[in-house]
């Protein structure tokens, strides 16, 4: 069987996979990065987003083989060593944009690649727009969207965190 190495999360790691092993099965049973969730098993709701090299991708369309040399980070890299919470993590928490928890992971990863790929700014439509491929059955989104708006700034360096 073929191996695979990549970075997850700043630590490197080379697993042994099947050809058909998918980057979610392998964050979640080999790595146990059980903070990316398995959803749909369809690309349909976005619980599985992980960032590979940047940007988001939803890791049950992708094979493990393919993030061969990629950075991963999964939501279990996003907070600092000391604990202290992401800017979209907090504003997560703080705009009580959650309810069951189980989108929220896949939620805040695509969430971090919209704001970061919109550096001048965005609205709440570009935001609805860019959750479109994030499935939440509890929320309505209206807590995320206020979330995101709260954490762009942040994000771009126009406002001191509190």
């Amino acid at each position: 069987m073929p191996q695979v190495t990549l970075t997850v999360n700043g630590k490197q790691h080379t697993a042994t996979v099947e050809g058909r092993t998918l980057l979610v099965e392998l964050l979640r049973e080999t790595l146990g990065m059980t903070g990316t969730h398995v959803g749909c098993d369809t690309s349909q709701c976005g619980a599985c987003v992980v960032h590979v090299d940047g940007k988001s991708v939803k890791s049950c369309t992708m094979l493990a083989l393919q993030a061969e040399g990629a950075s991963v980070v999964t939501i279990e890299g996003l907070a600092a060593a000391d604990g202290t919470l992401h800017p979209m993590q907090e504003m997560f928490r703080e705009h009580h944009a959650l309810q069951c928890g189980f989108c929220t992971p896949g939620m805040v990863m695509s969430a971090i690649d919209l704001v970061n790929t919109h550096p001048q700014g965005i609205t709440e439509q570009e935001i609805r727009e860019g959750l479109e491929g994030n499935l939440c059955r509890c929320t309505g989104y209206h807590n995320i969207v206020k979330a995101i708006v709260a954490a762009w700034p942040l994000m771009h360096g126009k406002v001191a965190a509190e």
